[in-house]
């Protein structure tokens, strides 16, 4: 090797220290370099997890996934239909039982177009024909937060549904009439707010779920948006800006107060379903976002139906007992309700408490009201814990129902008419079972609409080939 080569073991020390230094330099940097790549990396995820869990909650994805007390997302929940019951999966990361195997592609499909990774087609109680309204972005950082969860190995239960609704193939005509698999388009006459709250109400919150009605085929009757419909044996009210039947009469901070914490005095308190998107979603919420709901529900279109309150509630001039309790409605008020919500009406124990213009007492059908005394209330809020004891096994359906029209007729508008019959229903999830004819009706029609489908496909098909008749 020649003198003064920077090669070797006999090169000059110093410049074997040069040579070395630099190359330490180099490494170092290199080493540097990496950490803090991975480091913005992680950060990175922090970020899109962090962000994926506000969406999740926007999304409210707790209260079908998760079952009381149970594994968070691992699935189980049952939702009792007409036709049947379906139960909610398993979407932890787990991957025999949850969705650990499934790509980005995979569940964003899920929820456009609601077909799992499998090919297999949802049914509409998971609300993807409103999460179709989603960005891909959006969908992505949720699962990317229930991927940072630990998985759960629970296995899904398998939906128990009558012939024809069985069939997961005929989603894909319902599909076709029904989901419109589109992206939720801002509105650039309408301010920031305004979309912002569209896109929160239509699309991650998916209200018109619950508070619109069904047609025919169990599809949302669009017609009649937020108008009201009955959601899991409760009553979803009409939350369109209509001032007697809607919330048109509400201010901005009641409704505002309403959404945050389940409560709005002289309005409404949060109890059953609502209660549970209160207690996993809405509360979670920023002030920015929740006004932003408010300032979009006021502009949709109001509808009229069902007044919600009474003008004039007998108990206002009537805050003392009544003389005599001889009723049986009375009687069971006196021993098991007044306490807490006093013979005013005005509520003990809390706020929410309070009877005087609530809708569920309001309401002539007692449906939410029967419900709320035969289920309870058990809510985390943020004002703290909100809690009533069921009363369904220590009363008889004539009790509850006495008492439900006593509480209409004491401090609401004097309409309801609520019956033993009424209370054994709302035992049962309030679902009347479809009968068979109409479900063999269901069928036919179904099967006439596939054909009818699959002959216009195979005409398309075939036009390319057909032979052009010469004039």
């Amino acid at each position: 090797m020649r003198r003064g080569s920077w090669d070797g073991a006999r090169a000059p020390v110093w410049r074997r220290l040069v040579t070395g230094g630099a190359g330490g330099v180099a490494v170092l940097a290199a080493w540097l370099g990496f950490a803090a790549a991975a480091h913005a990396q992680a950060g990175g995820n922090a970020s899109l997890v962090a962000r994926g869990e506000y969406l999740a909650r926007a999304a409210d994805c707790t209260s079908c996934h998760t079952v009381p007390q149970g594994r968070p997302f691992a699935g189980g929940r049952a939702f009792t239909l007409p036709f049947g019951t379906i139960y909610a999966p398993n979407i932890t990361a787990d991957k025999k039982t949850g969705i650990g195997n499934w790509s980005d592609d995979d569940f964003v499909r899920a929820l456009h177009e609601g077909v799992t990774r499998s090919g297999r087609h949802l049914y509409p109680a998971m609300p993807y024909t409103s999460y179709t309204l989603m960005s891909r972005d959006d969908i992505l950082a949720i699962k990317a937060y229930l991927f940072s969860l630990p998985p759960v190995s629970q296995r899904n239960q398998r939906s128990r549904l009558r012939f024809p609704f069985d069939q997961r193939w005929g989603m894909f005509f319902w599909n076709l009439l029904f989901n419109p698999n589109h992206r939720f388009q801002p509105d650039p006459k309408q301010s920031p707010a305004w979309n912002r709250g569209a896109y929160l109400v239509e699309a991650l919150g998916h209200c018109a779920e619950c508070h619109t009605p069904r047609n025919i085929a169990m599809a949302r009757d669009n017609g009649q948006a937020f108008a009201g419909a009955m959601a899991q044996g409760w009553t979803a009210y009409n939350i369109t800006p209509d001032k007697q039947s809607g919330i048109g009469a509400w201010s901005d901070a009641a409704l505002t107060s309403f959404l945050a914490s389940g409560h709005a005095e002289g309005h409404s308190a949060a109890a059953g379903p609502m209660g549970e998107v209160v207690e996993n979603s809405l509360r979670h919420l920023t002030k920015d976002d929740i006004a932003a709901i408010v300032t979009y529900l006021k502009t949709v279109r109001p509808i009229a139906n069902a007044p919600a309150v009474a003008t004039d509630p007998p108990a206002r001039q009537s805050p003392a007992a009544p003389v005599a309790l001889g009723d049986l409605g009375t009687r069971t008020f006196a021993g098991e309700c007044a306490g807490c919500h006093a013979w005013d009406g005005s509520g003990v124990q809390s706020p929410a408490a309070a009877l005087i213009g609530s809708r569920t007492v309001n309401d002539p059908a007692g449906t939410n009201l029967v419900n709320v005394m035969l289920e309870g209330v058990y809510l985390d809020l943020n004002g703290g814990p909100v809690f009533m004891p069921p009363f369904a096994a220590a009363h008889s359906n004539d009790e509850i129902a006495a008492v439900a029209n006593f509480v209409n007729h004491r401090f609401g508008n004097g309409a309801a008419h609520v019956t033993a019959a009424d209370v054994v229903s709302a035992r049962h999830g309030n679902v009347e079972p479809w009968p068979d004819w109409w479900l063999w009706l269901g069928t036919a029609v179904a099967i006439i609409v596939a054909l009818l489908v699959i002959r216009l496909i195979v005409w398309i098909v075939s036009l390319p080939f057909r032979r052009r008749v010469p004039a």
